[in-house]
């Protein structure tokens, strides 16, 4: 059984480069960019780490709405769960190639949650 922790969290910028260097230099976090999404990642130490969106709609990243990632061995299952107690699932199963899978969610409040899978090597 999961344990459903807390393990990525996306902060929303207009510019990831930018607000990587604001965090890094405000909380002195590690920086590294997967360059093949131009994806920031900040690590702190202790606790979950996480990443720098670009602003988007679609996918319901807003200034406004940090995003937490719930650990889930199933998000099929998990996904099932959410709808079955009022919540909506925003984004279906999806695959990060080479580390894992992620959907999102709103709870019946309106509040918006990831959920993680990671892939097996």
């Amino acid at each position: 059984m999961s344990s459903h922790s807390i393990v990525h969290v996306e902060i929303p910028a207009q510019d990831a480069s930018a607000a990587s260097k604001f965090y890094a230099d405000l909380f002195d976090w590690k920086i590294v960019v997967d360059p093949t999404f131009n994806y920031h990642m900040f690590q702190p130490d202790p606790g979950p780490g996480g990443g720098f969106v670009e602003l988007n709609d679609e996918m319901g990243y807003q200034a406004d709405r940090v995003l937490i990632y719930v650990s889930t061995d199933d998000i099929d299952a998990s996904l099932a769960k959410v709808e079955e107690l009022g919540g909506k699932t925003v984004k279906s199963k999806t695959e990060i190639p080479g580390t894992g899978w992620f959907a999102i969610f709103t709870d019946p409040t309106g509040n918006t949650i990831a959920l993680f899978t990671n892939m097996e090597r």
